[in-house]
C-alpha cells in the first residue's frame, strides 16, 4: 500500500481529511534536507530530537492499545511511536506540534483522573476505556470544530497510529493480504466476509 491509498483510507475510517495530510503526500522534508536543498556545507549541529526516547515508548503503547496484538502484530511492533516522531515533526505546522506535544500530558493526566494512576501503569482494560472515552470525545469535538479551531491531539495521535501501522512492514505485510508478486490483474474478485483487505491496490 502506497502513502496516499494509506492516507485515503484513513480518512475514511475517521471520518475526514487526515490532518496534515497534504504536506505527508507532498512536502515532508527533515530540516536536515532542507540545508541539504539550500546547499549548506556548513557543519550542521546535531539536531534535538522531536521526542525523547520516554515518549517513543509511551506513544507505542498508547498505538498497541488502539492496534493491539491479536492473530498479528500490534502497533508496537510497527514502531509507531518512531514514526509519529518523523511525521510530526517534518509535516505538522508547529501550532498542530504544540498541540500533539501539549496531547501527552493531557493523555496522562486522564488516565491519573480516571484510573488514578498514569498509562502505562494502567492494565489493559483500563487502556482500553480511557482511549475509547478520548476518542468518543474527539468525535464530539470534531461535531462542532470549525476550520480555524485547534485540531484535538487524540485523533492526531489515532491517526499517525494507523497510518503508521499500515504502510510498515508488519502491517501491510501481516495485517493486511499482500502478495509481493501479484500477477495478473483481475478487476472483479469474490469477496468473504471477514476478508483482509489488501496491501497492495
Amino acid at each position: 500500500m502506497n502513502r496516499r491509498d494509506a492516507l485515503a483510507r484513513v480518512a475514511l475510517l475517521m471520518g475526514g481529511a487526515v490532518i496534515g495530510g497534504d504536506y505527508f503526500l507532498t512536502s515532508c522534508s527533515s530540516p536536515a534536507e532542507e540545508k541539504a536543498k539550500k546547499g549548506t556545507a556548513k557543519e550542521t549541529k546535531q539536531e534535538k530530537p522531536f521526542l525523547s526516547p520516554d515518549q517513543v515508548a509511551y506513544l507505542n503503547e498508547v498505538g498497541e492499545t488502539i492496534l493491539p496484538t491479536t492473530a498479528t502484530p500490534g502497533a508496537k511492533a510497527a514502531d509507531v511511536g518512531s514514526f509519529m516522531a518523523v511525521m510530526v515533526r517534518d509535516c505538522y505546522k508547529p501550532e498542530d506540534q504544540q498541540i500533539f506535544l501539549k496531547g501527552l500530558n493531557t493523555l496522562e493526566q486522564a488516565s491519573m483522573k480516571k484510573n488514578g494512576k498514569g498509562f502505562l501503569e494502567s492494565d489493559a482494560a483500563q487502556r482500553t476505556a480511557l482511549l475509547t472515552a478520548l476518542d468518543a470525545e474527539q468525535k464530539n469535538y470534531g461535531k462542532t470544530k470549525t476550520l480555524e479551531a485547534p485540531n484535538h491531539y487524540f485523533r492526531m495521535i489515532k491517526e499517525l497510529t494507523m497510518l503508521g501501522y499500515f504502510t510498515s512492514e508488519v502491517g501491510s505485510t501481516q495485517a493486511l493480504r499482500y502478495l509481493p508478486i501479484p500477477g495478473k490483474y483481475e478487476g472483479c474478485v469474490p469477496y468473504k466476509k471477514g476478508d483482509r483487505a489488501w496491501a497492495t491496490t
